[in-house]
């Protein structure tokens, strides 16, 4: 969800939304259990801090408003090996850039809307 990336599930940590509040919650579900749609985020803090400046986790769990991810991020902490703040297996694609080398104005998931003829 993250860095857009695809992982077997088996790696991945399922995360599902706590909607009882405002904002919602994104909980961690690593046992796959919890009801609910999920999203998938693999377990590594920097995919989180993605998601997050995407705000990813509204629209993948097809919530509105904001979401807090804060217990996801306590759940990664725990997981993250003593003195490590990663899990050292994933790393995220590099930003995309236009050709001047600066980003686009637009999300890559957000593309302009074509003007294409109606019939």
């Amino acid at each position: 969800m993250g860095c857009r990336q695809r992982g077997d599930r088996s790696r991945l940590l399922r995360v599902v939304a706590a909607v009882e509040g405002t904002p919602v919650v994104a909980v961690p579900d690593p046992g796959t259990r919890l009801p609910g749609r999920g999203a998938w985020l693999h377990p590594d803090p920097a995919c989180l801090d993605l998601a997050e400046r995407r705000r990813a986790f509204a629209r993948a769990l097809r919530v509105q408003g904001p979401v807090d991810a804060n217990a996801v991020r306590e759940h990664l902490h725990h997981r993250a090996p003593a003195g490590q703040g990663t899990t050292g297996t994933h790393r995220p694609p590099p930003s995309t850039s236009n050709e001047s080398g600066s980003s686009p104005s637009w999300a890559p998931d957000e593309l302009p809307a074509m003007n294409t003829p109606q019939h």
